[in-house]
């Protein structure tokens, strides 16, 4: 049993949330599993209340389904969930870089540009996407939106998942990510409206790649030939 009554960093429902996100993103609970209260509540030390409010909050993350009588299971990786999950992050992170560029500091982008070097020099790709959600979330931070933020880091942590899941699929190997080096420069010239643009389109192509490989594997449908290591630049 893993009793987190009295650690630091949050609630007991804060850490059971983002531990139970940490492994469905990952995979360790694949779509389709169902969660049941009473063995997470042993496996925390606590009582159904704060896992129950869990729940509720990895629904509100889509990472969850709940249905009635049948209980909550982890979300399964579906296209659309892809295409909305992209169309909010290109609109909300456009956003936030806007206001995060008139705040950009050198030590800033120096931050960004070590978090793009990172992901490019390993063959790992948990360590790739660390990096790359590290370069995204250096680079908007500045916009001083807390709320928007963490709006930003929900869908990051779906994309986050989507990736991972399918990653074999998609022959990810490390590559140079001349997108997010354009991105890096334009907002370091302060071209905000530039950098929100590449950044946007960045995101909607990696989407519709993810989208297109998830078809393929369910066998509905695809193409975009060729733009299968697409999905890799999220």
């Amino acid at each position: 049993m893993q009793d987190i009554s009295d650690q630091p960093g949050g609630t007991i429902t804060s850490r059971i949330t983002r531990i139970l996100a940490d492994r469905i993103v990952a995979g360790a609970l694949p779509p389709g599993e169902r969660l049941r209260q009473d063995h997470i509540a042993a496996e925390f030390g606590t009582s159904h209340v704060p896992v129950r409010e869990a729940f509720r909050r990895l629904e509100a993350r889509g990472l969850v389904i709940s249905e009635p009588r049948r209980g909550v299971r982890v979300a399964g990786l579906d296209p659309l969930a892809v295409r909305e999950v992209t169309g909010m992050r290109a609109a909300l992170e456009s956003l936030a870089l806007r206001h995060a560029i008139p705040q950009m500091t050198p030590d800033i982008l120096a931050a960004a540009g070590q978090a793009l070097q990172d992901g490019e020099a390993s063959a790992d790709i948990a360590v790739w996407e660390a990096a790359n959600r590290r370069f995204h979330r250096t680079l908007l931070a500045p916009c001083r939106m807390p709320r928007l933020l963490s709006a930003i880091d929900d869908l990051h942590a779906a994309s986050s998942r989507f990736l991972l899941a399918t990653w074999q699929s998609a022959d990810w190997q490390p590559r140079s990510d001349s997108e997010h080096a354009a991105i890096l420069a334009a907002a370091g010239s302060g071209a905000a409206d530039r950098a929100a643009g590449l950044l946007a389109d960045h995101i909607l192509a990696a989407g519709e790649a993810l989208i297109a490989m998830l078809e393929r594997r369910t066998g509905g449908g695809g193409g975009g030939g060729g733009r299968e290591t697409d999905t890799t630049d999220t």
